[in-house]
C-alpha cells in the first residue's frame, strides 16, 4: 500500500476519535447527578444507581434495589478558523467552519441488586466514547496554480459518526464495615460511519464498520464513617476491532483496530453538615497507550498495516463539587472541573484536542420517598490551538481550532 492511501485511511479512522466534549474522544456523561456536579465523587457517591457506571465497590453502600434510567443531550461545537493550504511555496485559504460537530443523545440505564448485607450485583448500559463530526466544506475548497487546480487535502477532512455502547454486569463483596471491593465485566460495542470525498477528488474513503469487545473494571469502597469515605477503581479497555465494509478506490479492507484507553480514578465524600458535602474526583486516562491505528486487508489476507503513529500522553481529569440539602423534596448540587488534553508534540486537525474546564450545576426533586429526578447541566470551555499537518497529497494544512459544549441531562430514580 502506498504511503498516501496509508495516509488517506488514517485520516479517515482518526476522525473516528475527534471531540466528545472530553480528552481524547472520551465521554464524561454516565448521569445526570454526574454532571451536575462535573463527576466529582462520581466513584463513591452512591445517591443513585449510576454509581455502577464508575465503581462497583459501590454497590456495597446500597440496602435496596435501585434503578436509573436517564439522557444526555451534548450540545457540541468544533470551529475551525482560519485554515489554509501550503503547496509548493504558495498559501491557499480553504475558508472556516462554524460548527463542524454534531449534538449527540447518550442514554443510560442501571440497576443494583443488594443480595444480602455481604453480596451485592448490578447490571449497566451506559457510553464512554463516542462522537461526531463533518470537515466536508473545506475538502471541497481549492487553490490554483497557474492551469492547475491545487485540491484541498481531502485526505484530512471529511464526515464522522462514530457510536459506543458499554454493556456491564458487576458484583460487589463487603469485607468488613469499612471495606468493600467490586469486579465487572464490560462488552463494548461500537459502530461507525466515515467518508471521505471532494468535488475534486471525487469519493476516497467510504467505510461502513462494527465490532464488539470484552473489558473489566475492578474497584473498592472505603468508609470511614458513614459521613466520610473514599472510593478507587481501574478499568481495563480493550483494543477494538471493528469489521465491515472499508473501501479506498479499487482497494478493499475490512478490519480497523483502535487501542482504547484504561480509566484510572480516585473519589471522595465528606458530609460536612447535616446538610451539606463537598466531594472530588481525580481520574487519569492512559492515553499513551493509543500508539497506532492499524487496518487489514481482507481480501487479500495480507498482516496488518500500520496506518498512522500518535504520540499522545495520558491525562488527567480533576473536578471538585458541593451538594447541599434544601429540604426533603430539594438537593443542589455545583462542581468545576480541569480536563487535560491528550495531543503531545504532533498535532492534527482531524484531533483539535485542547485542555478544557466544566463549569457544572444541577439538583434533585423527591417526588417521594422512593423515587426522584436528578437534572443537571455542564458548560466545556476549550482553549483556542493552532494545528498544522502535513497531507497525504503534498500539502500542509494550519488552521486553528477552538472546542466545547453543553450538556443537558435528566434521570430519574427508583429505590424498591
Amino acid at each position: 500500500m502506498t504511503k498516501f492511501n496509508k495516509t488517506l485511511l488514517a485520516a479517515a479512522v482518526a476522525l473516528a476519535s475527534t471531540q466528545a466534549t472530553a480528552a481524547g474522544f472520551q465521554l464524561n456523561s454516565q448521569s445526570a447527578a454526574g454532571i451536575g456536579r462535573a463527576m466529582a465523587g462520581d466513584a463513591i457517591i452512591a445517591d443513585n444507581a449510576s454509581v455502577l457506571a464508575r465503581n462497583p465497590a459501590a454497590m456495597a453502600l446500597f440496602d435496596q434495589k435501585a434503578l436509573s434510567v436517564g439522557v444526555s443531550y451534548a450540545d457540541v461545537n468544533v470551529e475551525v478558523s482560519d485554515a489554509q493550504m501550503d503547496f509548493m511555496g504558495r498559501t491557499f485559504e480553504l475558508g472556516h467552519i462554524d460548527n463542524a460537530a454534531e449534538a449527540k443523545v447518550i442514554p443510560n440505564a442501571y440497576f443494583i441488586n443488594p443480595v444480602n448485607d455481604t453480596f451485592a450485583y448490578g447490571f449497566a448500559a451506559f457510553s464512554n466514547y463516542g462522537t461526531g463530526t463533518d470537515l466536508t466544506p473545506l475538502a471541497n475548497n481549492h487553490g490554483s496554480l497557474g492551469p492547475n487546480t491545487i485540491p484541498a487535502p481531502a485526505d484530512l477532512l471529511g464526515n464522522t459518526e462514530v457510536t459506543t455502547v458499554n454493556l456491564n454486569a458487576s458484583a460487589s463483596y463487603r469485607i468488613n464495615e469499612s471495606l468493600s471491593l467490586g469486579l465487572g465485566l464490560d462488552v463494548i460495542q461500537a459502530s461507525g460511519t466515515l467518508t471521505r470525498n471532494s468535488n475534486i477528488l471525487g469519493s476516497l474513503v467510504d467505510v461502513e464498520a462494527d465490532g464488539w469487545a470484552l473489558g473489566g473494571i475492578v474497584g473498592l469502597a472505603y468508609e470511614i464513617n458513614p459521613n466520610n469515605r473514599f472510593g478507587l477503581s481501574y478499568r481495563f479497555s480493550p483494543e477494538m476491532n471493528a469489521t465491515g465494509d472499508v473501501r479506498y478506490l479499487a482497494e478493499n479492507f475490512d478490519e480497523i483496530n483502535i487501542p482504547i484507553a484504561d480509566i484510572a480514578q480516585f473519589a471522595g465524600f465528606h458530609q460536612l453538615t447535616e446538610k451539606f458535602a463537598v466531594h472530588y474526583t481525580a481520574q487519569w486516562t492512559q492515553w499513551s497507550s493509543f500508539d497506532q491505528i492499524s487496518l487489514n486487508e481482507g481480501d487479500k489476507g495480507t498482516a496488518s498495516h500500520s496506518l498512522k503513529e500518535y504520540h499522545w500522553k495520558d491525562s488527567w481529569f480533576l473536578s471538585l463539587g458541593a451538594t447541599y440539602d434544601i429540604n426533603n423534596n430539594w438537593t443542589v448540587r455545583t462542581g468545576i472541573a480541569s480536563d487535560d488534553g491528550v495531543v503531545g508534540e504532533v498535532s492534527s486537525l482531524s484531533i483539535p484536542d485542547s485542555d478544557r474546564m466544566w463549569y457544572s450545576a444541577g439538583f434533585t426533586y423527591n417526588l417521594s420517598p422512593k423515587s426522584s429526578l436528578d437534572f443537571g447541566i455542564t458548560k466545556v470551555v476549550g482553549e483556542k490551538v493552532h494545528v498544522i499537518e502535513q497531507s497525504g497529497l503534498g500539502s500542509t494544512v494550519n488552521a486553528f481550532t477552538e472546542s466545547g459544549a453543553t450538556y443537558y441531562s435528566a434521570q430519574y430514580n427508583y429505590k424498591f
